[in-house]
């Protein structure tokens, strides 16, 4: 991995073409994928394996039992994402670091939004019938805009 690069967490994720997608859009990017678990399926998983093509042996990949640990360790630095937050992800300051996803059907713990509310970023949805986006393209959106921010592409 090179230095300077983004950690991306998913936090017990449940569907496993999304982590796969996700796996392959990191291993693209040469960042760190990172996984809370447990997970609703095996990283041995058809589906799995499939959506992250061949690039597997590129991903850098590092499973966790504890999110705590992984945020303590990259804190101040940390960004989650949230549909209920309201600072857009457009606001992440440069130097983060970690970019934390909740799980598909539920998010992110409660008591996550309450001690770090303040880290909590949104990306906009633009029609009130549709609830969220798909992880795996919320992770591109806001993985490839901060990349570009840090290479200098975006201003804040």
């Amino acid at each position: 991995m090179n230095q300077g690069h983004l950690h991306v967490c998913l936090y017990r994720p449940e569907i496993p073409q999304n982590t796969g997608n996700i796996g392959r859009l990191v291993a693209g990017s040469q960042c760190r994928l990172h996984l809370i678990r447990p997970f609703a399926f095996s990283t041995d998983d058809k589906n799995l394996r499939r959506a992250g093509l061949d690039y597997w042996p590129y991903l850098d990949l590092e499973i966790h039992d504890d999110l705590n640990q992984l945020v303590a360790f990259h804190a101040p630095k940390v960004a989650f994402f949230s549909a209920r937050a309201t600072r857009p992800y457009t606001e992440i300051p440069v130097e983060t670091d970690l970019l934390v996803f909740g799980q598909e059907t539920k998010g992110l713990p409660k008591e996550l939004h309450e001690s770090q509310s303040e880290n909590f970023y949104t990306i906009p949805i633009f029609h009130d019938k549709v609830r969220s986006l798909n992880l795996a393209n919320a992770v591109s959106i806001v993985l490839y805009h901060q990349l570009m921010k840090r290479q200098g592409r975006f201003q804040d």
